[in-house]
C-alpha cells in the first residue's frame, strides 16, 4: 500500500504473498530472485488491470513477493488478480528448471547451509544478519500473508488496533500451514510462528508478546512501544540503518508511512482463493468487533495482552484444535460458551457476521467452510504426509501442493 492520502478503515485493503522459488524437479530452494524478477515486474506493469500488481525481493534470494500496489476496496477482487500472477511468475520460471512453492516453510530446508541473502544496497539485511543472524528458521524459510488495513485518524487507529488484537491469537486456527521443518514433524502446527518468537530474542521489545499492547493514539504507540524498541535496538545499530517503524516485529504493526496497520500472523496457504478467504473472513471480524457489535471498545482493550499471548501460543501448537477458555476474552468476542475450540470460535464468530452483516453467501465462506471442516492446511498435510513422512513423500506431497498453487485449488 502507498502513498499518502488517508484512507478511511475498511475502504480499502492491501494484500502481501510470499513465495519460494524451488527446482521444478528436485523442489530444492534456488536463489533466483535476482533473475527472474525484472521480467516479473515488467511482466506486472504491462498487464492493464483495475487491481495492478507488482513484485519484490524479501530477505532471502530465494523468496519473492507479489502485492497490489495500491489498496483496493474491492478485495473481491484480488483472488483472480494474484492467481493469473502466479501463473506467469511460473510461467517464467519454467524455462530456469524453477517453480514457485506455497505454505509457510519448505520442509526439507537447511537455513544453516542453504541460505543466500539478498544482495542489499541499502545494508538493512545486511544489519539485520551481522544482529541477530539470519540463516535460520523464522528468518531465511518462511513465507507468509501480510494484510493491510487502513485508518484516517488516530480515533480509528485505536478502534482498529483493539479490534485486531482480539483476532489475532485465532489466526493460526484457520492459517497454520507450517507443520513440518528440515524433514520432520514438529511438535506444532505453525512452527513458522514458533520460530517467530525467536527471531528478535537479543531485543526482546522489539517483538514484546507478538500481541501488541492496548494504545490509543500514534503518539502513545510512539512513546510506549517505538522508542523504547529504537533505544534496545541502539547499542547494535549506531548507524541507525533499523531505526524504522517495519523492525517493529509485533503479529500486527502499525505503519504510520501509510496509515496502515499490518497484520503478519498468517501463513500462506496453498493458493490465492485460500489466503484472501481467510484475509476477507479475519476481515469481517475485525469489522464487526471495530462496530462493538459485541463488546464496547473500553472492554476490548481491557483483555490483557498476557492472556491473549497465551492463547496465541496454544494455537500455533494445536491451531483449530486449541482450547479457548478465558471466560472475559470470550465475552469481549461475544460468544456466549465458557469454553470452546478455537475453531469453534472461527465458527461462531463467522456465523455472527453472517447474521448480523448478511454475509452467508459471500465468495470466501465456502473455501472457509472447507478449512473449517477438513483443518487448516497444516493439518490436512499431516493427514497426507503421516507422521513419519519419508523425504519421498514430502516430495510428492509438496509437489502437489506446488501444482495447487499453479492451478489455483485447495488441497483436499
Amino acid at each position: 500500500m502507498t502513498g499518502r492520502r488517508a484512507i478511511s478503515v475498511f475502504a480499502g485493503y492491501g494484500i502481501e504473498l510470499e513465495y519460494m522459488i524451488v527446482d521444478r524437479t528436485s523442489l530444492a530452494v534456488r536463489p533466483l530472485a535476482a533473475e527472474v524478477l525484472p521480467a516479473l515486474r515488467a511482466r506486472a506493469t504491462s498487464r492493464r488491470t483495475a487491481t495492478p500488481l507488482d513484485w519484490s525481493n524479501e530477505l532471502v534470494a530465494h523468496v519473492v513477493e507479489t502485492k497490489n500496489v495500491a489498496p483496493t476496496p474491492a478485495i473481491d477482487t484480488l483472488p483472480h488478480c494474484f492467481a493469473a500472477a502466479l501463473r506467469e511468475a511460473n510461467e517464467l520460471l519454467a524455462p530456469m528448471d524453477a517453480r514457485l512453492m506455497p505454505t509457510a516453510m519448505h520442509p526439507w530446508m537447511n537455513p544453516a547451509t542453504e541460505t543466500v541473502l539478498w544482495d542489499d544496497a541499502t545494508d538493512v539485511y545486511r544489519t539485520y544478519d551481522r544482529i541477530y543472524g539470519c540463516r535460520g528458521h523464522g528468518w531465511a524459510n518462511l513465507q507468509s500473508m501480510h494484510v493491510n488495513l487502513p485508518f484516517a485518524d488516530d480515533s480509528q487507529f485505536a478502534r482498529l488496533h483493539a479490534a485486531i488484537r482480539l483476532v489475532l491469537p485465532l489466526l493460526p486456527a484457520l492459517a497454520a500451514s507450517s507443520p513440518i521443518a528440515e524433514g520432520s514433524v514438529m511438535e506444532v502446527l505453525d512452527f513458522r510462528l514458533d520460530a517467530y518468537y525467536a527471531i528478535c530474542a537479543l531485543t526482546p521489545r522489539v517483538a514484546g508478546d507478538v500481541v501488541p499492547e492496548t494504545v490509543e493514539s500514534r503518539a502513545e504507540y510512539e512513546a510506549r512501544i517505538l522508542a523504547p524498541m529504537y533505544d534496545e535496538i541502539a547499542p547494535f545499530d549506531p548507524a541507525g540503518v533499523l531505526r524504522h517503524e517495519w523492525l517493529n516485529s509485533r503479529g500486527a504493526i502499525p505503519r504510520f508511512d501509510r496509515d496502515a496497520i499490518e497484520i503478519r500472523l498468517i501463513d500462506v496457504q496453498e493458493c490465492p482463493l485460500a489466503d484472501l478467504s481467510i484475509a476477507a473472513a479475519a476481515i469481517a471480524v475485525i469489522e464487526w468487533l471495530y462496530a462493538e457489535r459485541s463488546a464496547p471498545l473500553a472492554e476490548q482493550q481491557a483483555q490483557e495482552t498476557s492472556v491473549l499471548a497465551g492463547l496465541l501460543r496454544a494455537t500455533i501448537r494445536d491451531a483449530d484444535d486449541a482450547i479457548v477458555d478465558n471466560v472475559a476474552y470470550l465475552r469481549a468476542l461475544g460468544i456466549g460458551a465458557t469454553r470452546c475450540t478455537a475453531g469453534n470460535a472461527w465458527r461462531a464468530l463467522l456465523d455472527a457476521c453472517a447474521h448480523d452483516a448478511t454475509l452467508a453467501g459471500v465468495w470466501w465462506r465456502a473455501p472457509l467452510d472447507v478449512i473449517l471442516e477438513h483443518g487448516p492446511l497444516a493439518r490436512r498435510i499431516l493427514r497426507a504426509t503421516g507422521a513419519c513422512p519419508s523425504r519421498r513423500k514430502l516430495h510428492d506431497v509438496y509437489s502437489t501442493l506446488c501444482d495447487c498453487l499453479r492451478d489455483g485449488r485447495m488441497f483436499a
